[in-house]
């Protein structure tokens, strides 16, 4: 592939993890509870809201091995154990974000809550990303350690 492929690829990886915290950090103080709250009162007496932070780590460590991998490709190196070790990251992050988001539709389905459906709707989506991702790490992590172990 060309390195313009790749250079578009990192960009867009860039992109999407920079709008995914501006988004985290922007959406707290839009929501119907925290409408007229004061910044103490949203980022210190919301425990849930510190769980989707605590929680949303592994992803942006996901995202920085992603990038990781990318640069790999573009610099022909993406058979190689260092691929294999991010796409290892990458496997076992999408699983703890899988379980965080677990925890989190329990949250939500114990918590008392007008709109309980929403949430655990969310949380089913983001679910199905996180176990996507991890499958996908897991059969690219195969797939190139068949090439590793031949060379």
């Amino acid at each position: 592939m060309r390195r313009s492929k790749f250079v578009i690829l990192h960009i867009t990886i860039i992109l999407f993890g920079i709008s995914i915290l501006a988004f985290m950090l922007w959406e707290p103080h839009v929501e119907g509870r925290n409408a007229h709250a004061t910044l103490y009162e949203i980022y210190f007496n919301d425990g849930f809201l510190a769980y989707v932070y605590i929680g949303s780590i592994p992803f942006f460590i996901t995202i920085y091995h992603a990038f990781k991998v990318f640069g790999y490709a573009g610099q022909n190196r993406l058979v190689s154990h260092e691929s294999i070790k991010a796409l290892k990251i990458i496997k076992y992050c999408a699983l703890v974000l899988f379980a965080f988001v677990i925890g989190g539709s329990i949250y939500i389905l114990l918590g008392e809550s007008d709109d309980r459906a929403g949430g655990v709707f969310m949380c089913a989506l983001a679910s199905l990303g996180a176990i996507i991702i991890a499958t996908t790490a897991f059969i690219f992590e195969q797939f190139i350690f068949k090439f590793v172990i031949e060379d």
